[in-house]
């Protein structure tokens, strides 16, 4: 389930680029989202049906705890994800992303008490140097301090922290309800939270929507079912199964399905070292996932 989706993840570097043509960084996450709530809506019904189960969401708590994974974890991070490459260096923005597993680790430990173990301190460093030898950042480049790249750096990092709160404060509330219940009513904080925004400052795009091209509209579609439908179905899932920072680690598949997509895609140049990176990245993913489930089975 991880590395499905991550690979639905990689992907959506090549597919926003290409969104982005025709819609603005707002509208460009909201739109899916929109479709991806419509999609999950009759699931739950459904799921409530078999589960001869009414509408929980009744307790003040749990408004408040979907408020914050809907505001903090979904709209900070993919607003600040599309906004962040517009002000930033890529360098500088596939450096930052390394931090997205490790935000992750300790958000799980503040909110869920989790540890690190030997086991994920091996897998967590395999990871990093898999990343490194093949994201291609050029060291050279990295500009931290200028106040040029400063936003864009900030926005990146709210992003990440984003992504991590998500992935951890999701698992409190997975213990009373199922992974499309938490999905759906995430996505409804997010559409109402964002549509206002999008209409306020993009309303171009919106007038644009009867003009887009057929490219366009696959890539929505395919942001729409695969990103933000099935891969989030998929990861919560796993969220049951697994702590939240092994499965936050898998993350950083992310970049190496990135660069595979990439490669098939625009053609980009796929060098011996990249692979040498993605190895090292898939097995940090086996290692802390069925090897040490295996371990603590045993």
């Amino acid at each position: 389930m991880l590395l499905v989706c991550n690979l639905i993840w990689g992907s959506q570097f090549v597919i926003y680029k290409i969104v982005q043509r025709q819609a603005g960084p707002v509208f460009a996450p909201l739109f899916p989202i929109f479709i991806a709530l419509l999609l999950l809506i009759p699931l739950v019904r459904a799921e409530r049906k078999r589960r001869n189960a009414e509408f929980t969401l009744t307790h003040g708590r749990d408004i408040l705890e979907f408020l914050l994974i809907g505001v903090f974890g979904q709209v900070v991070a993919q607003v600040f994800v599309a906004w962040s490459v517009r002000f930033t260096l890529a360098s500088n923005a596939a450096l930052l992303a390394l931090a997205l597993p490790i935000v992750t680790a300790l958000m799980a430990y503040l909110f869920l008490g989790e540890r690190m173990t030997p086991m994920r301190w091996l897998s967590f460093a395999l990871a990093i140097a898999g990343v490194v030898e093949m994201s291609g950042i050029r060291w050279g480049q990295l500009d931290f301090t200028s106040r040029r790249y400063l936003l864009g750096n900030l926005m990146v990092l709210l992003a990440i922290s984003g992504s991590a709160f998500y992935n951890s404060y999701s698992k409190k509330l997975l213990r009373r309800y199922s992974p499309l219940e938490v999905l759906l009513y995430s996505y409804c904080v997010f559409v109402l939270a964002v549509a206002p925004i999008a209409l306020y400052t993009e309303p171009q795009t919106f007038r644009n929507m009867p003009h887009f091209t057929p490219l366009v509209w696959l890539c929505f579609f395919l942001l729409a079912v695969f990103q933000y439908f099935v891969a989030m179905v998929l990861f919560l899932n796993v969220l049951t199964r697994l702590d939240a920072t092994q499965a936050g680690l898998s993350n950083y598949l992310i970049t190496f399905f990135g660069v595979l997509a990439a490669v098939l895609v625009v053609h980009e140049r796929l060098t011996p070292v990249m692979v040498i990176g993605g190895i090292l990245v898939l097995a940090s993913t086996l290692l802390i996932t069925i090897y040490e489930q295996n371990v603590q089975s045993a």
